[in-house]
C-alpha cells in the first residue's frame, strides 16, 4: 500500500513552534484529520482536503484516517501539543487492535512541543526534577482514580503537570483537586497557572495552594504544582535538581 498516516502534534499554539518535521510532513499530506480548532491552524491549499471533527469521536476520527490511508490516501491526524500527551496517538493505536490489515500500513508519530513543557519554560524550571502528568478530565477515568493518583503523587513529593483542569460542564472537578492538593501539600505549595501559552493570550500565574481558587483555571491551562523543594527565583520558579 502506498498510503501513510502521520500522527502530529502541532505544539502549544505558537506556530514557530511546530517542528520542521510536522511542517515537511503536512506539505506532502492529502488529507488531514483532527479536531476542529486544530483543523483550522492548516492552512488550505490545492490538493489537501481537511477533515475537522468534534472532540468527542476520537476512535471515528482514528478509524476514517486509517481507512483512507488504507487506500493510498497520505494522511495526518493532528493533535495540539505532542500527540501521544493525551491526545490522538493513543486513539490510532487503538484503533488498530483487531485490524491486522491496517498494522501493516507506514504509520509515524511526529512528536510536538507539549503544552505542559511551554507552561514550563515560561515560569521557568518547575519541572527541573522528578514530575508527573495527569489528565483531570473525568470523561475516560472515574473521579476515584484522579484522586488516587492525586495523593500518591503528592506523596511521592513529585511536581506535578495538570492538563484539562476544569470545564463550563464540571466546574466541581477542580474544587476537588484543589482541595486535595491542598491537604496533602499544604498552603505554602506553589501552584503556576498557565494559560494559551506561546499565544497572545497567554498569562501567567504564580501563587501558593493556599490561595488558589479554582476560577483561575479553564480549558486552555496547564497548571503545575512544585515539589515541596520547588522556590521563586525573581520572577521565576523552579524545583532544584538535586534532593537533599
Amino acid at each position: 500500500m502506498s498510503g501513510w498516516l502521520a500522527i502530529a502534534g502541532l505544539g502549544p499554539g505558537d506556530d514557530r513552534l511546530v517542528t520542521p518535521e510536522v511542517s515537511a510532513t503536512l506539505a506532502e499530506a492529502t488529507d488531514v484529520v483532527g479536531y476542529i480548532p486544530y483543523v483550522a491552524r492548516i492552512a488550505p491549499r490545492e490538493g489537501l482536503t481537511l477533515h475537522p471533527s468534534d472532540n468527542r469521536v476520537e476512535l471515528d476520527r482514528a478509524r476514517a484516517a486509517l481507512t483512507m490511508a488504507a487506500t493510498g490516501k497520505r494522511v495526518v491526524v493532528v493533535s495540539s501539543g505532542d500527540p501521544g500527551v493525551f491526545a490522538m496517538a493513543s486513539a490510532v493505536f487503538e484503533a488498530l487492535e483487531g485490524r491486522e490489515d491496517w498494522q501493516t500500513l507506514d504509520i509515524r508519530v511526529l512528536p510536538g512541543i507539549t503544552a505542559m513543557l511551554a507552561a514550563a519554560a515560561a515560569a521557568g524550571a518547575p519541572l527541573g526534577h522528578d514530575f508527573c502528568c495527569i489528565n483531570l478530565s473525568d470523561n475516560l477515568k472515574p473521579w476515584d482514580v484522579i484522586e488516587t493518583r492525586l495523593r500518591y503523587a503528592a506523596r511521592a513529593d513529585f511536581a506535578m503537570a495538570f492538563y484539562n483542569p476544569r470545564s463550563a460542564s464540571r466546574p466541581e472537578g477542580f474544587v476537588k483537586a484543589l482541595a486535595t492538593l491542598l491537604e496533602e501539600c499544604g498552603p505554602d505549595r506553589l501552584i503556576t497557572f498557565a494559560r494559551a501559552v506561546s499565544t497572545p493570550d497567554e498569562r501567567l500565574s504564580t501563587v501558593t495552594l493556599g490561595e488558589a481558587t479554582p476560577e483561575m483555571a479553564d480549558m486552555r491551562t496547564v497548571i503545575i504544582v512544585g515539589n515541596s523543594a520547588t522556590r521563586r527565583v525573581g520572577r521565576f520558579v523552579y524545583s532544584p535538581r538535586s534532593v537533599r
